[in-house]
């Protein structure tokens, strides 16, 4: 960061008054930059032991398929934007969405919240950020496919919880490495 976004002048990075770590200030107003983590969130939409994904129309990883998923707006709770990005990314309306997973990403600075949900009305189709949006079983999804090995984790949980009937809210910190590597091996 160059400028201040409130006044247009230089910033500087250091330790603001009453904080404990460097920030970008603002060396004619003082006004304190904050950088946060951004959040990311999404819906586990399923119908009838099957699950909705989307193929990506855009980078990163355009061309494979993932939940709906996105960033958060500001203004809106993170429930009220994976039912947005959900709409957005599949056309679907999902019914009592509840939490179901988080995965913090401090090393890229981003927390994903996934919830799950039953689809509405069984209705869906493409948005402009998917190529193409389906319904697969655990037997029909193209593990190979992909695009983040987050999105594989879910899905494994999600097919066993399922076959348990219980959906525990799960926690966890995820490294550079795992997210290189991905958590389990796929079927094949």
């Amino acid at each position: 960061m160059k400028y201040c976004s409130s006044c247009g002048e230089d910033v500087a990075k250091r330790i603001p008054d009453g904080d404990d770590r460097p920030r970008y200030v603002c060396n004619g107003c003082d006004v304190v930059h904050y950088q946060n983590p951004k959040m990311v969130v999404g819906i586990v939409a399923s119908q009838e032991h099957k699950v909705l994904m989307c193929r990506r129309a855009i980078e990163p990883r355009k061309g494979f398929w993932t939940l709906p998923a996105g960033f958060m707006e500001n203004g809106e709770t993170t429930m009220a934007g994976a039912i947005r990005e959900t709409w957005e990314e599949a056309y679907a309306k999902v019914d009592s969405p509840t939490l179901y997973r988080m995965f913090e990403l401090p090393y890229i600075n981003q927390v994903y919240i996934f919830y799950r949900a039953k689809l509405l009305d069984g209705k869906y189709s493409a948005g402009p950020e998917s190529l193409d949006v389906q319904l697969f079983s655990e037997d029909q999804i193209p593990w190979s496919e992909i695009a983040f090995p987050i999105v594989t984790e879910i899905l494994h949980e999600h097919f066993d919880d399922t076959r348990k009937n219980e959906f525990p809210v799960r926690i966890s910190e995820v490294d550079p490495v795992w997210q290189r590597k991905g958590p389990k091996q796929q079927p094949e």
